[in-house]
């Protein structure tokens, strides 16, 4: 947490620099946005959803809602994106907003919550498909921890390796994943007309109107539509980022929100709401009952997304890191990158061991509440840092500058979904609160003491100098303060 003593040792002889290079285009920008989105969410949260709100009609209210949430959202990041061009999307911006302190305290969340979180999570619904139809009796939890665990690993080292192919391979995995969200839209929609209409007679019957179970409900939607904002994580890394990144959310949102909705009409139009909440995995009860033998495709296909999802997220959030530690935020060694592959390397690696431990638990609902409460909260204080912005730098550059109404709905809206569910997921809220607040003493003896002792500094930059040559990394060349 100290950015240490001296110029770290160079790795290479005469070049002890190295810069991030603008390798992401347009192309490149709404996949990486509809990668991480079309992860493992529209296959899991559905039954979140309607298990809390007990009717077709308000789960599918939900689900525009949620939509509708994220693209105000988006419309704000647009602007806090292109007035403060820097990687590491929240951090960046929470840092610019209101200080060290926070921005810290949003990294130390994002790292110990909700960046392994969302990547065991991801981790954990793939392994669960992919296995599916090879098994015929119940899939061993160990089973599924260890593959996950193994698929993490991979896909760090895919991400280690190269940015330039890593993005290839997320345009891949994009046309993969919407395409197999088409097959299920097709599929179900062709059911609905040939007449199975009888899921939506009386579609608001025995609606639950309790306001916690319906915040706790839109969580699990705003889990799947978790990714809205991560391009902002590598802005540095985009081209022209005032026309790219603005245009890559406005292509992205709108038909993440049409194919969500269409896809929970199609599991509608299959499955009685009894019969999703009784499923341990929507998809695959839906291909079953409607495909035939042809039904493996499904967990096939839920295994492509998973998979991609995670891939693009472990690129994005490791950026996060990466500029946290540039800051001073987190050790300096973080803060190196590739001299070959211009990857963020030791950043990537970190997150991989913390995902790993997130692995502990295979309860994928619970980490879904436990991780979007807090994500929710730090996102909030985001889009609040441009009605603070407004306020404190009237003059300062804003090449998209939203309504004022845009942010002040998103943060009222937010804090709704903050502070209803307190009574309702208690557990979830206070340990979310606790381990963000662990973080003050974090800061006060990582990056407040200044005066360390020397034995703490050589043994800093000794481990500094051994990450370096392990991952031939070294310091990145800055163009600007930050």
């Amino acid at each position: 947490m100290a950015k240490g003593t001296k110029v770290m040792e160079n790795v290479r002889e005469g070049d002890d620099k190295v810069r991030m290079k603008k390798q992401l285009g347009l192309l490149e920008g709404v996949a990486i946005i509809l990668g991480i989105i079309f992860g493992s969410g529209i296959f899991i949260s559905p039954k979140g959803v309607i298990q809390e709100v007990q009717s077709v009609g308000l789960s599918l209210v939900i689900w525009v809602l949620c939509g509708l949430l994220s693209m105000i959202g988006a419309l704000c990041y647009a602007e806090l994106g292109t007035s403060i061009p820097r990687s590491g999307g929240d951090y960046a911006y929470i840092h610019e907003s209101f200080g060290d302190l926070a921005a810290f305290l949003y990294l130390w969340a994002a790292n110990l919550i909700f960046v392994p979180t969302t990547n065991a999570i991801m981790a954990l619904t793939f392994a669960k498909y992919v296995l599916q139809p090879f098994v015929v009796c119940a899939v061993s939890d160990s089973a599924v921890r260890l593959l996950a665990a193994a698929t993490i690993c991979f896909l760090t080292y895919v991400n280690c390796y190269d940015v330039k192919e890593t993005t290839k391979m997320q345009n891949v995995f994009m046309f993969a994943k919407v395409g197999a969200l088409v097959i299920v839209i097709l599929t179900g929609l062709s059911w609905l007309f040939m007449g199975h209409a009888e899921n939506f007679e009386k579609a608001f019957e025995s609606t639950n109107t309790d306001p916690g179970k319906i915040a706790v409900a839109v969580y699990s939607g705003i889990f799947s539509y978790s990714g809205w904002n991560y391009l902002n994580f590598m802005t540095e890394e985009l081209k022209d980022p005032y026309v790219n990144l603005p245009r890559a959310i406005y292509i992205s949102l709108p038909l993440v929100t049409l194919i969500y909705v269409l896809a929970n009409v199609a599991y509608l139009a299959v499955l009685t709401p009894d019969e999703m909440i009784a499923s341990e995995a929507i998809a695959v009860s839906f291909g079953g009952k409607i495909l035939g033998v042809w039904s493996w495709i499904i967990p096939v296909m839920v295994a492509i997304s998973a998979f991609g999802g995670l891939s693009v997220h472990i690129m994005t959030s490791s950026r996060m890191c990466f500029v946290g530690a540039r800051n001073g935020h987190f050790p300096a060694m973080l803060s190196h990158i590739n001299v070959k592959r211009y990857t963020p390397t030791p950043a990537l690696v970190f997150l991989c061991i913390l995902s790993l431990i997130m692995l502990c638990t295979s309860d994928v609902f619970v980490l879904i509440t436990y991780c979007s409460i807090v994500e929710s909260t730090f996102i909030m204080l985001s889009v609040a840092g441009i009605l603070y912005l407004r306020y404190k730098c009237p003059d300062m550059e804003r090449p998209i500058k939203v309504s004022l109404w845009i942010p002040i709905t998103f943060v009222l809206i937010c804090a709704f979904l903050v502070l209803v569910p307190c009574y309702e997921r208690p557990v979830e809220v206070g340990m979310g609160v606790l381990i963000t607040l662990s973080g003050i003493p974090a800061y006060l003896i990582g990056v407040a003491w200044k005066n360390k002792p020397a034995k703490f500094q050589e043994i800093n930059a000794k481990i500094t100098h051994v990450v370096q040559k392990l991952f031939l990394s070294a310091r990145e060349e800055q163009e600007a303060d930050y």
